[in-house]
């Protein structure tokens, strides 16, 4: 182990793995460069001065363990999952050291709870997938807004982008997930995964203000399908996602994110709005910020922080909302994420 301080980011030259790698310095952790190109790698080390960094390949077991060593957690910042999740995991518990990830992908995070939860509880080993904008945020909020219950009827949560420029690790993994799927898509409903081939429909989503009513596209399943029911007995868990953005991550041509201020985030800004209902009780969270990419850092950072200094509630591979407590991580992001809460749930 190392001093305590010292976080592998896997993929670090990537757009998100260079938001982490900034979060890491900023809270006084030392980030060490680990990733597929060495010639990036060596780019990012001239901009970041005093960083090891260390060449290595999900498909190397023996280079992940040495980039590993001295390490005291590690970041999975590195698309697709399908290729590196697995690996990188696997590499964690050799190590013997926690594992976050930043996975979008649906079958990805599946697959890291069916794989590996036997394994890292009987190790001891915090293992959270879907730490970031999709699957951990709308997990901690639906966590959040469930309060007392131990159960709900629905949850629905639903995506204001007001724009996605999606990066190119974004686009990658989105093929290998339809690829894996075999074209067809998916939703979370009786209490299981289904894959389909049905229309998704259109329809207006109530947004708090100032955002107000909105097109979305229904059953526009992301992460949340997978976190949310690992830990909460919710048979129904619906998502959706702008019109607008969808229409933009599907164009022909889709453009990269642009920076535009002096922490590189993009002038994008979203509201995630979550519902919960048990039978005619409904309770409702919502959260906002700008650039679905860039809060990704502080979500990750955030939970190997409260790993690292013991503040969890389980071990082996759990979701946000199960391993941490869920309102106080929110409210530990205030300086990222404007969080509304009903007064009766404000602490």
């Amino acid at each position: 182990m190392g001093s305590g301080r010292n976080v592998a980011v896997f993929g670090a030259y990537g757009h998100t793995g260079r938001f982490v790698v900034a979060e890491l310095r900023a809270r006084g952790y030392v980030p060490l460069l680990l990733g597929r190109d060495q010639g990036k790698l060596t780019a990012l080390a001239q901009a970041q001065p005093g960083l090891e960094t260390w060449q290595a390949s999900a498909d190397d077991p023996a280079a992940l363990d040495r980039a590993l060593k001295g390490a005291d957690a590690v970041i999975n910042t590195a698309g697709p999952f399908a290729s590196t999740a697995g690996p990188l995991v696997e590499a964690a518990l050799r190590a013997g050291i926690p594992y976050v990830d930043v996975a979008a992908e649906i079958e990805a995070n599946v697959d890291t709870f069916a794989h590996f939860a036997e394994r890292a509880g009987a190790a001891g080993i915090a293992v959270v997938p879907a730490m970031a904008f999709y699957g951990g945020l709308g997990d901690l909020l639906v966590t959040t807004a469930m309060g007392d219950w131990t159960a709900a009827d629905e949850v629905h949560v639903a995506y204001g982008l007001s724009s996605w420029h999606p990066t190119a690790g974004t686009l990658a993994s989105g093929t290998v997930s339809s690829q894996r799927r075999g074209g067809r898509r998916v939703r979370y409903s009786g209490g299981q995964l289904e894959y389909h081939d049905d229309a998704l429909p259109t329809l207006e989503w109530p947004f708090p203000a100032p955002l107000g009513p909105q097109s979305v596209i229904g059953e526009f399943s992301m992460a949340d399908v997978v976190t949310v029911p690992s830990h909460l007995a919710v048979p129904e868990v619906r998502t959706y996602m702008t019109a607008k953005a969808a229409a933009d991550l599907f164009a022909p041509d889709p453009s990269a994110p642009t920076a535009v201020d002096e922490r590189g985030r993009s002038e994008q800004t979203f509201v995630v709005d979550v519902l919960v209902r048990s039978g005619d009780t409904e309770r409702r969270v919502a959260a906002a910020g700008q650039d679905i990419y860039a809060i990704s850092a502080p979500l990750a950072v955030e939970a190997v922080d409260r790993i690292l200094t013991g503040r969890t509630r389980t071990t082996g591979v759990a979701s946000a909302g199960a391993i941490f407590d869920a309102p106080d991580f929110l409210r530990a992001l205030s300086a990222h994420l404007t969080v509304h809460l009903p007064l009766d749930m404000r602490g």
